[in-house]
């Protein structure tokens, strides 16, 4: 799904083309789900859009919104397979079969689920498409400038590049033994850090050299500065880039973590360590053994069992032990909608997912947009932890 690097590149093309631009007309279909579930409706949507001028396209994590020059404003999520597209541009980072991508040539886009067009000879169209329906699109009646005072932002965690002086190293220490779960859980939980998926958290880890299932209370101060500084250099970095994966430095755990090679090959880094695939409470994490090492306690469900062989499936994780561990219930929505029977074609043109993350790159524990998870928190001692056990984390609106 789309993460802070893809939100950024989003965010990006919105400045580009949006900015200092007023909406002439709005087409808004109809959606249940994508408007409805966070209550919002197509036709308010469009009311509320249509002759205004758009001021600024900010972001936190994995939403992004539109400043208008007048309440309320648009606050969107794209979900796992929503995208910005445009009729003049192509916002497209990932490429097929090598080759880049084109502006496509049918318009409005399939999946569309609203189509701006700007006034002006230079004006073009811009459309926000989500093939399976995960996507949020909600209107926020406040201040522009107080949108992160108010839901959905206010529930979620700092930005790793927006809000570097609020995620500092003592921030997240303090955070890290305040709990007691993996430490890629509390990293993909979007009320602790915003916009932090699959591939970013395993990247970060990666260059931390930590391994993702050990306790998050069990770190050194050496390994915690560690895991900030990996933390502010992936994020920034991918947003710098604004996701463009070619332009990504070369010793980059995600530039070889998607392609297991061919059957009875082992999927390894151009120094020829092994990248090996930890299947845990749902959740696949790419990691290097050799570099990764375990220094502290691990979750009790986590499966050693690795698979070698290049398929496409992996081992199946070994039970855990009843009471123990985390439980990941990654469910597609808060209301468990089923991917609708057209969803199930051709998508927005991006990277296609992989096997061993499309079913589980909704499951970050995204503060609204479609995913619920239920991490079970083993106590953490008393001396490291606030004093509080959460069970479960469900945010709503």
């Amino acid at each position: 799904m789309p993460e802070i690097g893809e939100v950024a590149r989003i965010v990006h093309y919105l400045r580009k083309h949006l900015v200092n631009r007023r909406i002439a007309s709005v087409l808004a279909q109809e959606d249940d789900i994508v408007y409805g579930k966070v209550g919002c409706s197509a036709a308010a949507f469009k009311t509320a859009m249509t002759g205004r001028t758009v001021l600024d396209a900010r972001q936190q994590g994995k939403y992004f919104w539109l400043v208008m020059d007048k309440a309320p404003h648009p606050v969107m999520h794209l979900g796992m397979t929503g995208w910005i597209k445009f009729s003049n541009d192509d916002t497209g980072v990932y490429r097929e079969n090598g080759k880049e991508k084109k502006v496509d040539d049918e318009w409005p886009p399939k999946y569309w689920k609203w189509v701006l067009k700007t006034d002006g000879d230079e004006g073009g169209e811009v459309a926000f498409v989500d093939p399976r329906r995960l996507a949020r699109i909600r209107l926020v009646d406040a201040p522009g400038e107080e949108l992160r005072k108010n839901s959905p932002l206010k529930e979620n965690g700092p930005d790793p590049v927006v809000d570097k002086d609020i995620l500092t190293v003592e921030w997240l220490e303090k955070k890290l033994k305040s709990k007691k779960v993996p430490v890629k859980a509390l990293l993909l939980d979007q009320a602790n850090i915003s916009g932090v998926g699959n591939w970013v958290a395993d990247e970060v880890l990666y260059q931390a050299k930590i391994h993702p299932e050990q306790y998050s209370n069990t770190f050194n101060d050496e390994q915690i500065k560690q895991l900030h500084d990996s933390l502010i250099y992936v994020c920034t970095t991918a947003v710098e880039l604004l996701a463009e994966s070619d332009k990504f430095p070369e010793h980059w755990l995600m530039k070889y973590r998607w392609d297991k090679g061919k059957k009875g090959e082992v999927n390894k880094l151009p120094n020829g360590e092994k990248i090996v695939h930890l299947k845990v409470g749902g959740r696949t994490s790419a990691i290097v053994p050799t570099v990764q090492k375990k220094t502290g306690a691990v979750a009790g469900d986590v499966s050693e069992g690795v698979a070698e062989d290049g398929g496409e499936g992996e081992e199946e994780t070994k039970p855990a032990k009843k009471g123990r561990g985390t439980k990941r219930k990654a469910a597609e929505n808060e209301e468990n909608v089923e991917e609708p029977a057209a969803a199930k074609g051709k998508g927005r043109g991006q990277r296609k997912v992989k096997a061993e993350d499309a079913d589980e790159e909704d499951g970050d524990m995204d503060a609204d947009a479609g995913a619920e998870s239920v991490v079970k928190e083993e106590k953490a001692p008393k001396s490291e932890s606030n004093g509080r056990r959460r069970s479960a984390r469900k945010s709503g609106n």
